[in-house]
């Protein structure tokens, strides 16, 4: 990138990890020693980013904060351990930076399954204008006999083989579902699963504030739930998603969201499902149970799932990538989920699961349409006021 960048004048790169504190401790301290011989750099600390004497300019990014690369030109990007990155940070905000410039892009990582980083390249050996380079600890030559044989000791075959022999096949350690998606594959429940027109569509929802929003289409007949959509975006309103789901040709059936789309916003007094309401969404409140009894429900349904292998392609990486935390101070997994990218695709699948494994009774549906009835008459009443 310091090549490149000192080659074309006015020209803008970005350097993206998995997090922003990633990117400044694997990169800056390179960044800055490989710049100082350049006379004339400005190197800023706060900012992660080194300008060039040719106006021309390298920026440190982290994918967690994907909204920071939004509306950038690039003529280059680098992403480090990509398979730790978010499906769509290319396809939806890094491509369209890239294609004024004829940009180009690199991806580099440790494979964590056969997410985005896997497909990535296995599109790479198959087509002649990318490149794909697979290299193992036995191509690089860097680690030594002795300490490869004394990490095996304490690696597990999956940890071992992920890391040093880039195996895409090996388990992501701590993951919660990688059993079950791997059975699917198996019993080819990862496939083509087309929109059934004769059934009704219902959406799980997991509603983030200034965060992600993530919402599966699922269609049921018999025992199979059919897993024909998924959508997921930041930054964005309510009325954001509604009108997705109104620009697609489906035939609605229920909406589930999580019990705190009942609570009210602080700016405007209103909760989101009240704003839903009037946007032409009637949701329906998921009861709230424990993350491991959600969890539970999830492993327990797994076996009748069936997936979209391409519209639900970037939920399935967030499922098999969703994972408990890990912590450093005691070398091991905490009980709790890690809150990441994918924690949102995660949490509206839980949510989902809830509802199949207990549907409400009819009275309870009744009982349910009546107080949300008696909510919105108040709500009413109080605008008049």
């Amino acid at each position: 990138m310091i090549r490149d960048a000192l080659r074309t004048p006015h020209s803008r790169f970005a350097y993206v990890a998995p997090t922003y504190k990633q990117a400044k401790n694997v990169a800056w301290d390179f960044l800055k020693y490989y710049s100082r011989p350049i006379p004339g750099i400005k190197i800023n600390e706060s900012e992660l980013r080194i300008d060039y004497p040719n106006l021309s300019r390298i920026t440190l990014f982290g994918a967690d904060n994907p909204d920071a690369l939004r509306g950038l030109g690039l003529w280059g990007v680098v992403f480090d351990e990509y398979s730790q990155q978010p499906s769509n940070i290319f396809t939806e905000i890094i491509r369209p930076a890239l294609s004024d410039h004829h940009g180009y892009a690199i991806w580099i990582g440790t494979p964590k399954g056969k997410n985005d980083f896997y497909r990535l390249y296995d599109f790479s050996i198959k087509d002649d204008k990318w490149s794909g380079i697979f290299l193992t600890v036995d191509d690089t030559k860097l680690i030594a006999t002795e300490e490869l044989e004394d990490a095996r000791k304490i690696m597990d075959e999956d940890e071992f083989n992920q890391e040093f022999y880039c195996s895409f096949e090996a388990a992501i350690k701590g993951a919660y579902y990688s059993k079950q998606i791997q059975k699917a594959r198996d019993e080819n429940r990862i496939t083509s699963v087309p929109y059934e027109t004769a059934l009704k569509v219902d959406t799980w929802w997991d509603i983030g504030v200034g965060d992600s929003t993530a919402i599966w289409f699922v269609q049921t007949t018999g025992n199979d739930i059919r897993l024909i959509d998924y959508l997921e975006s930041s930054g964005e309103g309510l009325n954001y998603y509604i009108k997705k789901l109104q620009e697609k040709d489906y035939i609605y059936g229920n909406h589930y969201a999580p019990h705190d789309i009942e609570v009210r916003e602080f700016s405007t007094g209103k909760s989101r499902i009240e704003t839903a309401q009037r946007l032409g969404i009637n949701f329906r409140v998921v009861p709230k149970l424990s993350i491991d009894d959600g969890i539970n429900a999830v492993r327990n349904i797994f076996n009748k799932c069936y997936f979209d292998k391409d519209k639900c392609a970037i939920g399935l990486d967030y499922l098999a990538q969703y994972h408990r935390e890990w912590d450093d101070k005691m070398g091991e997994f905490k009980a709790r989920p890690c809150h990441d990218f994918t924690s949102h695709c995660a949490d509206s699948f839980r949510y989902g699961a809830i509802v199949y494994q207990r549907p409400l009774t009819e009275r309870e549906e009744e009982v349910e349409q009546r107080q949300f009835n008696n909510k919105m008459s108040s709500v009413d009443r109080r605008r008049v006021i």
